[in-house]
């Protein structure tokens, strides 16, 4: 009797008991083979990642970058016209601003005219050395002539130095009579005394021609002081013509002027910036990597740019070249390392990535200063 009330007891309660005892080794395999699934899915997603990381090195430290530069005044003066609008897009030569230019162009027509003074003193200085050329030259042509006469008058004084002497011996001699010794010696003091003249005639040419030379050359030199003051006449005038080309401030290049600060009627003072100049056709991105991502990253590599205010457009790029040194190094106060309290912390390398392929529907839209993600293909 108690064996089969045991048999009795063993036997289901319930139909379901049943078949629910039987259905619970197959559950435990679906669970498994689910959890499989799952971990084989993780761990093929974590092998693609790695993967896909190995020859790439990627930062979200990054910005677009350009080249913006302060427009500023060259001259002073009163603006008399602004020719642009806040961020406006402008081309290279525009003109900006203009500065009244009353004083400017009287200054030019002074110039002008302190020009042509140098220039006419210049011909009289020319003119003046010419005549006195032409002086010297005549001077000089009297000295020859009064030279060559003394070598005449000498040859003569000579020839009647021998006859007197001849002639005073024949009279001592009863050969010749008192009256042609008489004669003889006349001619012979007549020929000394032209000798005399002569030579000083030559002494007062040589001295003229001497003085001739002399008033030449200081006149050459009066050239050479005249043409120096045409050249600073020109310089002047240049100068000044240079100043009234300033009263004109244009764009630099072609871009966006944007922070504009000034108005008709306001006087400008030399340097004073007046608005900045952004040139948006020449862009680039500037990244900051870890120094432990350089290893591998060297120029010309190529880059993938995404910008986070167009995460739809991908850009292409090359790594253009590194910083000539780390961030920190260019901040206002370097670090000291050589302090007690040293605490290692990983640098910033930056690097400049240019833009290969601009896509066109960003034209006036890719700023500077938006942030941006760049991977590198390092391998």
């Amino acid at each position: 009797m108690e064996n089969k009330q045991q048999e009795i007891s063993k036997k289901p309660t319930h139909p379901m008991e049943e078949t629910i005892s039987e259905k619970k080794p197959g559950s435990k395999n679906k669970k498994m083979m689910i959890l499989g699934t799952i971990a084989s899915v993780i761990i093929i997603i974590m092998l693609y990642v790695w993967i896909s990381a190995m020859g790439h090195e990627k930062t979200d430290n990054a910005q677009v970058d350009a080249m913006i530069t302060p427009v500023r005044s060259i001259v002073q003066g009163f603006v008399s016209k602004v020719n642009f609008t806040d961020n406006q897009v402008v081309k290279k030569g525009d003109v900006l601003i203009e500065i009244d230019s009353k004083d400017y162009i009287a200054k030019v027509t002074q110039a002008e005219a302190t020009l042509e003074s140098a220039k006419a003193q210049l011909d009289i200085a020319k003119s003046g050395a010419t005549t006195a050329d032409l002086n010297a030259s005549a001077t000089s042509l009297n000295s020859q002539a009064a030279k060559d006469n003394i070598a005449s008058a000498q040859a003569r004084f000579t020839k009647n130095e021998k006859e007197m002497n001849r002639s005073e011996k024949m009279l001592n001699d009863g050969a010749t009579t008192q009256q042609q010794f008489e004669t003889i010696k006349a001619e012979f003091e007549a020929s000394k005394a032209q000798l005399d003249m002569l030579k000083k005639q030559y002494e007062a040419s040589s001295s003229q021609a001497s003085g001739a030379q002399s008033q030449a050359v200081g006149q050459k030199s009066q050239i050479v002081i005249a043409q120096a003051m045409v050249k600073q006449r020109e310089a002047e005038l240049q100068l000044t013509q240079t100043q009234l080309n300033n009263t004109l401030i244009k764009a630099p290049f072609d871009g966006i002027i944007s922070k504009k600060s000034i108005e008709v009627g306001q006087y400008l003072q030399v340097g004073v910036p007046v608005c900045s100049a952004v040139d948006y056709t020449n862009l680039w991105v500037s990244a900051n990597f870890k120094e432990t991502q350089i290893e591998d990253m060297r120029p010309n590599q190529e880059v993938d740019i995404k910008i986070d205010a167009f995460p739809k457009v991908h850009i292409k790029g090359k790594l253009q070249s590194f910083g000539g040194a780390t961030g920190a190094k260019f901040s206002l106060l370097p670090p000291d390392n050589a302090t007690g309290n040293f605490v290692k912390i990983t640098q910033r390398v930056p690097v400049r990535i240019m833009i290969t392929d601009y896509p066109k529907e960003l034209t006036g839209l890719l700023l500077p200063g938006l942030s941006a993600v760049v991977d590198i293909h390092t391998k």
